[in-house]
């Protein structure tokens, strides 16, 4: 608003708005300085705070149709499955819960193949055929990524870890923590 006069006193904040005291100039300086609106710079506040430990990746499938970003860890937990379609694909992959996982651009051009179950859906670009995640098996309301799906730049280290998806009842009831990797 207009500068104050002598004498004025300062209005609260409006709806929406808020005071930043002393960290205002501050604040000032970040969004100028990237370039950013007050929502977006409010949004990485609100995502470093709420994701604190994760870092978030980008990635997509091959010819670019596809995008997504995903909170997680920086040192990923990789299974690799031996069942049939994984075998087949090398399909590789990190779980992570649906609140962490956004879709950037590319839903008009995924196309899904079920099989068995039809519990797993294994979703992938119409164009290029590369899929970069899908939703598993063990974690219907989460999503694996493919790590090598990811732009460079985020991940420090990969551990891997195979899965006897041939049996993969009894590996998913032995293993202690697969069914829980999509829990907020």
């Amino acid at each position: 608003g207009p500068p104050a006069g002598p004498g004025a006193q300062a209005q609260p904040p409006g709806p929406g708005a808020f005071d930043l005291g002393a960290q205002s100039g501050r604040w000032a300086a970040f969004q100028e300085r990237h370039r950013l609106s007050c929502e977006e710079a409010a949004r990485l506040l609100l995502d470093a705070y709420e994701y604190r430990g994760l870092v978030k990746h980008t990635g997509g499938c091959h010819c670019g149709a596809v995008r997504f970003e995903v909170w997680a860890s920086a040192d990923l937990h990789v299974f690799n499955c031996n069942c049939s379609i994984c075998t087949k694909k090398q399909n590789r992959h990190f779980i992570v819960p649906a609140s962490r996982f956004k879709l950037l651009k590319g839903a008009d051009n995924l196309t899904t193949y079920t099989f068995n179950t039809h519990c797993a859906q294994h979703t992938f670009c119409k164009t290029c055929g590369v899929q970069s995640f899908y939703t598993p098996r063990s974690n219907p309301d989460g999503y694996g990524i493919a790590p090598h799906c990811l732009d460079d730049g985020t991940v420090q280290t990969i551990v891997t870890e195979d899965i006897n998806g041939k049996e993969w009842e009894k590996a998913v009831k032995e293993h202690k923590t697969i069914r829980d990797m999509s829990k907020p």
